[in-house]
């Protein structure tokens, strides 16, 4: 796999199907609780329109223009306005181990920032360690409990770090 046909951009209401086959994938592949999670979310099969506001932004990796992984972030629900969340990051096992997670996890900080936020959190699942080896190096912290109103009460995992 070149990297010259990899890309990172901001999703297209084209992409929907794929990135939500990617997100449900990744749920089955890893035994994921499917309620409680982004597996149930409504906003799962829509990504493009769940991410259409201003102060958000999802991002797709493409292979070929096969959409095989993304992530974003909007401001957390029902929480202070500078805080945003880092969501629905998932990647097909086609991409996972070469770089493009981390790549599009700095991407969505640095664009965190260009928003005007001061803190990112984020909250995800025991079983994904690669994932949260990834949140700790790079400076996000562990909380008790959740922030905000998710309704993602089968994660298990809330971190958060400043901007």
């Amino acid at each position: 796999m070149s990297k010259n046909n990899i890309v990172i951009r901001e999703i297209r209401q084209e992409d929907n199907a794929q990135i939500e086959s990617v997100i449900r994938e990744v749920f089955i592949e890893y035994k994921l609780p499917l309620v409680g999670t982004a597996y149930a979310d409504k906003e799962t099969p829509k990504m493009f329109e769940s991410y259409a506001k201003e102060n958000e932004v999802y991002y797709v990796v493409t292979i070929n223009d096969v959409v095989e992984g993304g992530g974003g972030l909007k401001p957390l629900a029902k929480n202070e306005d500078d805080v945003c969340e880092i969501q629905k990051m998932y990647f097909s096992s086609r991409l996972r181990g070469k770089g493009f997670g981390k790549a599009l996890f700095f991407k969505c900080l640095e664009k965190a920032k260009a928003l005007g936020f001061k803190q990112s959190y984020l909250e995800t699942i025991p079983e994904l360690k690669e994932a949260i080896h990834i949140y700790q190096s790079h400076g996000f912290k562990h909380l008790k409990g959740p922030l905000g109103d998710t309704g993602h009460y089968n994660c298990g995992v809330w971190m958060i770090k400043d901007l």
